[in-house]
């Protein structure tokens, strides 16, 4: 994508420890990871994008993709993008997140779990 189709980088030429230490130009966050955290924004691209049509590509009920070799993300190709991981939010902000998103509470929570800067069993019993 970067040296050919978009061609954003055609002159890069870098080593395996350069690739490794991401001196590339532009970022590819993907659903599931610190800069994306919810996994269900994979559903995001597969609707917009029709990939399992496409592709053949599917998703699972955890949102795993199948064949397993398969790969999603976003690519951003300005020379500044850089990674950063999503802070710890709170029961407020993932009310709203749900709010926005159309989807329960519970479901919010169990997807952005790793992100929680609370207990939602905690906060359930109060």
């Amino acid at each position: 994508v970067r040296k050919e189709l978009w061609g954003y980088a055609k002159e890069e030429n870098l080593s395996n420890e350069e690739i490794i230490a991401e001196k590339y130009q532009g970022i590819r966050p993907a659903p599931g990871y610190p800069a994306q955290p919810d996994h269900t924004e994979k559903l995001t691209l597969f609707n917009l994008l029709e990939a399992e049509k496409h592709t053949g590509i599917t998703l699972t009920e955890s949102m795993a993709m199948f064949p397993t070799a398969a790969v999603c993300g976003l690519y951003l190709a300005h020379p500044e993008s850089y990674y950063f991981g999503v802070g710890k939010i709170q029961r407020d902000q993932v009310e709203d997140y749900a709010r926005r998103k159309g989807m329960e509470v519970d479901d919010a929570e169990r997807w952005l779990g790793s992100i929680l800067a609370y207990d939602p069993v905690a906060f359930a019993e109060k």
